[in-house]
């Protein structure tokens, strides 16, 4: 099938390869120039590991092309994949203006019958505003569709081409042979409904997602009050067929460019319709806290944080990933700063884009984990990279002024933590937590 995919962000960069590489003809559009060069001289401007390879390869043999003619691309392809940013706006309603724009395009150089695919997450009754905005510019006949996206950063290239499920949302029944046609060899997973349908899916999907993770966030901080164990807690929830192992993972709070902004769009969504979703406020609320329990540890352990040198390791919001938008990072560092605390950071891939949100002089940009612990009165655990687990404890000891951890993923476990000199705090687990009075920090600082 000849695709063309307008928009190279997260989405449309990672749709428009996997679809090359499964035997498409694919020409990935974006406005950028300097963007279009890049891809053209097989540079790749995210970090998703798989995604420089895969394409490399199909722009080697033809099959993935890069421009910024947004003509010539939608004439010659038969399916038009709308992968543009939705972002959120004050109010916390997704910003269609990308959406529109494109398609106001696409319907000034239509020359033929075109199928149009929305991949962007939008609001419910989006696709009729771009059936809408398409008609106004053209006469050539064309059907809408929703096909949301379900792909997390870190894992993107293996969701697109092994999805648990392909939502296809129609209201032209003569679309679905070509459709299925595109995507059976991904998966036997694949449901067809109305538009509507489609769109609501995604946010539904999401929303529940991130009331998971806030719930087991509620539970950890029970858990640390009454002396049970989360993770324990959470195994044991997860054999339940009902509920599932996945986003049981108690930390500081979920971010990225997801579940922040769908959740938020989704309430403004209810509240559109005279109707207040009392659950998912409660759900962004309890996230929003989350990340500054990292906070309140520190200075159970340190008493002031004036003054203070603060280790932290992981700045993206989650692993494999060097997104750092809504990071817990971000609060927390600017907290620390705020308290007159000084901040040694490191993140193995992140560092650039996040000194592009956060770069004020009281932080200092380590090359090296154990770098960014040197000297320090604490350090703070927010990513859980691989190579942070596989740091000995007693070697980060011995570089570090005081030796205290707050560990906000839960990456180290009791035994490692029993046979070193921490004072440690993790989430929801407070048999782990080293604060009794013979280990308290604040005890002997000055």
């Amino acid at each position: 099938m000849k695709i063309a995919v307008i928009g190279t962000g997260y989405v449309g960069l990672v749709s428009g390869v996997c679809f090359a590489e499964i035997g498409n003809q694919v020409v990935c559009v974006d406005n950028d120039p300097s963007k279009v060069e890049m891809l053209h001289n097989g540079e790749i401007p995210i970090y998703e590991p798989g995604l420089q390879e895969l394409a490399n390869k199909n722009a080697t043999t033809g099959k993935l092309l890069f421009t910024t003619d947004v003509g010539e691309a939608v004439r010659n392809s038969e399916l038009i994949i709308i992968a543009v940013g939705t972002p959120s706006m004050p109010n916390g309603e997704a910003n269609l203006s990308y959406i529109e724009q494109v398609a106001r395009e696409v319907g000034s150089v239509m020359d033929g019958y075109k199928i149009v695919v929305t991949k962007s997450t939008v609001p419910v009754g989006t696709n009729y505003k771009v059936k809408e905005w398409i008609s106004e510019l053209t006469d050539h006949p064309f059907d809408i569709v929703s096909i949301p996206e379900f792909l997390r950063e870190g894992t993107a290239v293996k969701d697109t081409l092994f999805p648990d499920r392909v939502i296809i949302g129609i209201d032209n029944p003569r679309v679905i042979e070509p459709l299925l046609a595109l995507h059976q060899s991904l998966t036997e997973n694949i449901i067809i409904t109305d538009i509507r349908s489609s769109e609501m899916i995604k946010y539904a999907s999401n929303a529940f997602l991130a009331t998971k993770i806030s719930f087991i966030n509620e539970i950890a901080n029970i858990c640390e009050k009454v002396g049970a164990d989360v993770t324990k807690v959470a195994e044991g929830m997860g054999y339940d067929k009902r509920i599932g192992h996945s986003f049981l993972q108690a930390g500081i709070g979920y971010g990225g460019s997801c579940f922040p902004k769908d959740t938020e769009a989704l309430i403004q969504i209810a509240g559109n319709v005279d109707y207040e979703f009392k659950l998912l406020k409660s759900v962004v609320e309890v996230n929003k806290d989350q990340r500054f329990n990292v906070i309140h540890k520190l200075e159970d352990a340190l008493g002031t944080l004036n003054g203070r040198t603060i280790g932290i390791w992981g700045l993206a919001f989650k692993p494999n990933t060097d997104d750092v938008r809504d990071a817990p990072a971000i609060d927390i560092i600017n907290t620390l700063v705020t308290k007159g605390a000084y901040v040694q950071a490191y993140d193995p891939i992140a560092m650039d884009n996040f000194r592009n949100v956060l770069n004020v002089p009281e932080i200092k940009w380590s090359k090296s984990a154990m770098e960014a612990a040197e000297g320090c009165d604490a350090i703070c655990l927010l990513t859980e990279w691989a190579e942070f687990a596989e740091i000995e404890l007693i070697d980060l000891a011995s570089v570090m002024k005081q030796p205290v951890m707050i560990d906000g993923r839960n990456v180290y476990g009791s035994k490692e933590i029993e046979n070193s000199p921490f004072v440690y705090y993790s989430v929801g687990r407070p048999n782990l937590n080293t604060i009794d009075d013979d280990k308290r920090v604040v005890s002997i600082l000055h």
